[in-house]
């Protein structure tokens, strides 16, 4: 079952595809593989953040990166929303940032 990747806006599209390259190979890596086998390619690649709101964990030798994202009917991934991270702790900025693009997503796609 092939499930197909979309993005927020063209603007969130931008900024993930404007990531370093190490971030953005592993991005490219795992969305391939999220294609294929759904959301949730489980820890250390994906987790879950609660409420049908997931974050893809990217590593690379620039830091540490996140992309929020979301899963609607009909087999399709929304990518939400991305930053790199500063802290270990997630800031609340980011991740309400997320849930609200989350809810609007869920509204439009009931």
């Amino acid at each position: 079952m092939n499930w197909t990747i979309t993005y927020y806006s063209d603007s969130v599209q931008a900024e993930i595809l404007a990531l370093p390259s190490g971030f953005l190979a592993r991005y490219l890596r795992y969305s391939d593989r999220m294609e294929v086998y759904g959301a949730d390619l489980g820890m250390p690649h994906t987790r879950a953040m609660g409420d049908g709101l997931f974050e893809l964990r990217l590593k690379s030798s620039e830091g540490i990166a996140r992309v929020f994202y979301c899963t609607v009917v009909g087999n399709k991934i929304v990518m939400l929303h991305q930053f790199t991270k500063k802290t270990d702790k997630t800031p609340a900025r980011e991740l309400s940032t997320a849930k609200r693009r989350m809810k609007e997503i869920k509204n439009a796609n009931p």
